[in-house]
């Protein structure tokens, strides 16, 4: 998480050369090429349904790049990845049934709620970046499900093809808005690889993993920790702080994580 939340940050400051748009092109198109030789994902043998499973992965992962980094151009860091949770957040609650399963959920989502600001500084968020986050949070939903039917049924080498059709759907939008020349810039390369090592290639190998050993609920409430990482990152790379009453919601949200974390060890 703070690799991915790192390089969200770093990732941001690409958006001046070639747009939200573009970022997010060039994290997924350097991720699938790290990742394709490594996994050799070639040696699966897929059915129809496996390619199903595996191009639902893609797309959502796809979709959830484009849509966050859209919301990254007038949503702060932190703020974006809160309101981004509201997907995994509803996947734990939708799959828990123990009562105990909720007290963390409930835990949790009090300290989103004190990290999203109020008032008159939740009305001064941009309308179509909220939408945007929301947007990506849907895709995080549907990441967590296909990816982990994914995972279970064929392994982690999934990992590298969905990154490469992740890839394949959201290059012609950062095209389109770039341009080839601005988007391979020899300048940029550099940064754009380090973006897709910390944002992708690695917390996407790792994610698969942890998604093939607990269950789903545990999972999205454990994702309750990206908003802290987002947080924490636009602090120290973006300058974005937080208030007294964010970090006491920071310190709920790693209290709920570690609970269900070890509720799921214990009890399944």
């Amino acid at each position: 998480m703070a690799s991915l939340q790192g390089g969200a940050a770093l990732a941001k400051t690409l958006f001046p050369a070639v747009g939200a748009q573009g970022t997010a092109a060039l994290r997924l198109f350097f991720s699938a090429l790290i990742l394709l030789p490594i996994l050799q994902p070639w040696r699966l043998r897929l059915d129809a349904r496996g390619w199903r499973d595996v191009a639902l992965y893609g797309l959502t992962l796809g979709g959830m790049n484009l849509m966050f980094y859209m919301a990254l151009r007038t949503v702060p860091l932190g703020i974006a990845v809160a309101l981004e949770f509201t997907g995994p957040f509803a996947v734990a609650v939708l799959t828990s049934r123990r009562p105990r399963d909720f007290a963390w959920i409930a835990l949790a989502a009090a300290g989103l709620l004190a990290l999203v600001p109020h008032g008159a500084s939740l009305s001064s968020l941009d309308p179509e970046g909220v939408a945007y986050a929301l947007a990506a949070g849907l895709c995080w939903a549907l990441y967590i499900v296909f990816g982990q039917r994914a995972g279970l049924r064929h392994g982690s080498r999934t990992v590298a093809l969905a990154a490469g059709i992740a890839a394949l759907g959201v290059l012609p939008f950062g095209l389109a808005h770039a341009g080839p020349a601005a988007l391979f810039a020899p300048g940029l390369l550099p940064w754009a690889v380090a973006v897709a090592i910390l944002s992708s290639a690695l917390p996407y190998a790792l994610e698969m993993q942890v998604l093939r050993r607990l269950p789903a609920r545990a999972f999205g409430t454990l994702l309750s920790l990206e908003p802290v990482f987002g947080a924490l990152s636009g602090l120290l790379f973006l300058g974005e702080t937080l208030s007294p009453r964010q970090w006491l919601a920071v310190a709920a949200i790693v209290v709920a994580s570690a609970g269900i974390t070890a509720s799921s060890r214990r009890g399944g």
